[in-house]
């Protein structure tokens, strides 16, 4: 498929941005002492949740000011987005987006918002790889049985994502199509939910964030089975990954900072420089690959030519698959 050569491309080379010495430099205001808040567009404790307040966190330290953090859920990140799209176009609010930013304009019938036309690209904060985590209770232990035991249970087995068109659920419906089995998608508001349902034994399996899933799995309280990324990541190398057994898998979510379309040319330069340059703090690096997310850093220009490329990668699978959102 030809997205992994696309994504993987991108990421090597957004991968040296958080090499470069950082761009920020002491402790300075935001223009006129304006209050700066981030809105994720997902309930608290999820990988966006996570990676956003660890990154506005050292952008606060900068601005000599705590960025209030505002969690606004709901129609898949859509209600928070079009929060951003409508709030003043002054720098103010940040969004951070996730794989829907791409692909939300294929599964709902209308957006209230332009993902393209109503926001500035600000960076791409980080990559993070997917987990295929899956409960106690169901007895497999490798990707190869389990996908032995779906095509025994036709139907039968069901997996949780954090909403229609994540892409957690994404690599569910990726992993149906390239190995023949079939199972129940069964959406929640985020990944929190998901997890603790997954860890009761109501949901069998999920191919969740590893930032979310990643103490869980270690924990003994789910089961993880390989990671969705076509190599070994180096931030979590004890995970084998899908394409040992799956060739060709290969799926990451993406956490990224936009900003109201209209915003000062200035504001977003600003923005963009010192998002990249928190990224590249070895304090936020550190505190990022704990969680097993893959610091990134890029330009503007750069996060936009992402952008259009993600969007023709999952446009292509939900059109083909026919996806909607419910």
């Amino acid at each position: 498929m030809t997205h992994r050569i696309d994504r993987r491309s991108i990421l090597a080379g957004l991968g040296a941005a958080t090499l470069v010495p950082g761009l920020a430099g002491a402790q300075q205001d935001w223009p006129r002492g304006r209050q700066l808040r981030l809105l994720v567009p997902f309930p608290p404790g999820g990988a966006t949740d996570v990676i956003g307040r660890i990154t506005v966190d050292r952008l606060g330290q900068v601005y000599g000011q705590t960025i209030v953090v505002e969690n606004r859920a709901g129609a898949g990140g859509n209600i928070g987005t079009e929060a951003v799209a409508k709030a003043e176009p002054n720098g103010d609010t940040i969004l951070i987006a996730s794989v829907g930013m791409a692909t939300n304009q294929f599964l709902y019938p209308k957006l209230a918002y332009d993902p393209v036309g109503d926001f500035a690209p600000v960076s791409l904060v980080a990559m993070v790889p997917n987990l295929l985590v899956v409960s106690k209770s169901l007895p497999v232990n490798s990707v190869a049985e389990l996908i032995a035991y779906a095509k025994a249970n036709p139907g039968k087995l069901n997996y949780a994502s954090s909403g229609v068109g994540t892409s957690i659920h994404l690599s569910g419906e990726l992993f149906q199509r390239m190995t023949g089995t079939k199972m129940v998608h069964v959406p929640y508001r985020g990944s929190a939910q998901a997890t603790q349902d997954l860890i009761g034994g109501r949901v069998d399996l999920m191919f969740d964030n590893i930032s979310q899933a990643i103490s869980h799995a270690r924990a003994g309280t789910t089961k993880a089975l390989a990671i969705t990324t076509a190599k070994r990541s180096p931030v979590t190398p004890e995970f084998e990954p899908v394409a040992d057994t799956v060739p060709g898998f290969d799926v990451s979510s993406w956490f990224a900072f936009f900003v109201h379309a209209r915003t000062p040319p200035a504001i977003i330069a600003k923005l963009a420089a010192d998002t990249r340059a928190a990224v590249a703090d070895q304090g936020v690096r550190d505190r990022l690959m704990a969680t097993g997310a893959i610091p990134i850093g890029s330009t503007p220009e750069e996060l936009g030519a992402f952008l259009k490329a993600e969007m023709k990668t999952w446009g292509d699978l939900i059109r083909d698959g026919n996806i909607k959102a419910e």
